[in-house]
């Protein structure tokens, strides 16, 4: 019997990992990902005095790295096994883990307190408790935390990331018009964080994944020693 790894997105807390809040792991394994490095951008160098203060090969903060990938889901497996397993793809197809992974991209209150908090601002428009416009339209709009999100792929990538866009296509439906199947692009950026940050997680997850490539970096110079011969000319 075959083993293999799957996937995962893995919502956490800020300094524990448990309870889970949320976990999405991929029914069928991306066949690629897209990867990219943007370079921090050179100070400006228009006048004599910058052009005299910057040298070349030097930046001001790392690479940023984004990904993109594209993750299938189906219903087809769970609704073969019968029993149990089929209980809930029968009822809502894949309607739960689409859920579960729009969940990841609205803020920590979540798409019901949203839809609570919209509902009473509407009762209190129209019971006249929500104060004129001019005070509504100034109000402080308050800062939300977004979902702190691990991305696992295998034992050497365990990186913190912020999803950046996410397009779902339903493909199939069942009788009741829940999704079947559906594809699901992701695009995902690696978090950065700032010295005074308390995500503990996501910074020691970060830190891991660095020296595991750096580990490997050194391995490829070793392999480069070995191939030395074919590139020096005696």
């Amino acid at each position: 019997m075959s083993f293999f790894l799957r996937g995962a997105l893995v919502e956490y807390g800020s300094d524990v990992l448990g309870p889970i809040p949320n976990i999405v792991v991929f029914q069928f394994n991306p066949e690629q990902i897209s990867r990219t490095l943007n370079m921090a951008q050179s100070q400006s160098v228009s006048s004599p005095e910058n052009a005299r203060q910057t040298e070349s090969h030097q930046t001001s903060a790392p690479p940023v790295e984004s990904f993109t990938l594209t993750a299938q889901f189906s219903a087809a497996d769970d609704l073969g096994k019968g029993g149990a397993a089929a209980a809930i793809p029968r009822v809502f197809g894949i309607g739960p883990q689409l859920a579960a992974l729009e969940k990841m991209v609205y803020p920590e209150g979540g798409i019901i307190s949203g839809a609570i908090g919209a509902v009473v601002d509407a009762v209190g428009d129209a019971l006249g408790l929500g104060g004129d416009q001019g005070e509504r339209a100034t109000r402080t709009i308050p800062r939300e935390q977004t979902p702190r999100i691990l991305f696992i792929w295998g034992p050497s990538r365990v990186l913190p990331v912020e999803i950046k866009s996410m397009s779902i296509t339903e493909q199939k439906f069942d009788p009741l018009l829940n999704p079947v199947q559906a594809e699901v692009a992701i695009g995902l950026q690696i978090a950065g964080f700032p010295d005074n940050s308390d995500d503990t997680i996501g910074r020691g997850a970060l830190s891991y994944t660095q020296t595991v490539k750096e580990a490997q970096a050194l391995l490829n110079l070793a392999k480069s020693v070995e191939l030395a011969v074919d590139i020096v000319p005696f």
